[in-house]
């Protein structure tokens, strides 16, 4: 039987690999134009990386920011279906559940969602949540002071830290044909839109069609 201590274990484990992570938004978004007090406040107020390195890199690439924003939106929407699943598990009052929604994120709903007591779901699901949040905004912030130091983050590969978050967040979701189907589907739009569309509208645009079609082919429940 999993202990109380083994996911308090695994799920600072899980917090310290994730939220060293965030020196690389830091160094990126400084050297992308925004401030160092822009940057930290994108992590304390957004909190999901994809979301971050989305808006980023269409604001540095010449987009708009509102388009950058919609963005963001759409990436961190799961967070809301996220919310949805833990919910009952956690079986919080509702100023709990207000004060806890920041910390629901892919990490910490992992950690929790598969818990068999509700105790066990609370302290995978916090622990991580909460070490992620202060790992993070503090990588954040030495990432975003060293962004000048470090120079151009494409010399050290830091630009492929994008990329690598939407497929560590779309690999999960290939197991079956019809997602790798959406998500081919997705891609095709987005990457044909690039060259007729300003920066950040084919993610957002091929991001909606693989939506549509996701509850399009949703499995209807058999009576």
């Amino acid at each position: 039987m999993t202990t109380d201590r083994s996911i308090v274990v695994d799920s600072l484990g899980v917090g310290l690999a994730t939220g060293a992570y965030g020196v690389s938004f830091g160094a990126i978004s400084t050297a992308s134009g925004l401030s160092v007090l822009q940057t930290c406040l994108i992590s304390l107020l957004v909190f999901t990386g994809a979301s971050q390195f989305a808006f980023v890199g269409i604001v540095a690439s010449g987009g708009n920011p509102l388009t950058g924003a919609l963005t963001a939106v759409l990436l961190g929407s799961r967070n809301l279906f996220y919310g949805v699943s833990m919910a009952p598990r956690l079986d919080l009052d509702p100023r709990a559940r207000l004060a806890s929604a920041h910390f629901v994120i892919d990490e910490s709903t992992a950690m929790g969602v598969t818990r068999e007591t509700r105790r066990q779901a609370r302290l995978g699901f916090y622990w991580t949540g909460i070490s992620i949040f202060v790992l993070w905004n503090a990588t954040t912030f030495a990432g975003a002071l060293a962004g000048d130091a470090i120079g151009d983050p494409r010399t050290y590969g830091l630009d492929a830290a994008v990329g690598a978050a939407f497929l560590g967040l779309l690999w999960p979701r290939l197991s079956s044909w019809t997602g790798r189907l959406v998500a081919f589907v997705g891609a095709a739009v987005a990457l044909g839109l690039v060259p007729v569309t300003s920066a950040g509208l084919p993610i957002v645009l091929g991001g909606g069609v693989a939506v549509l079609l996701g509850l399009l082919w949703r499995p209807r429940a058999t009576a």
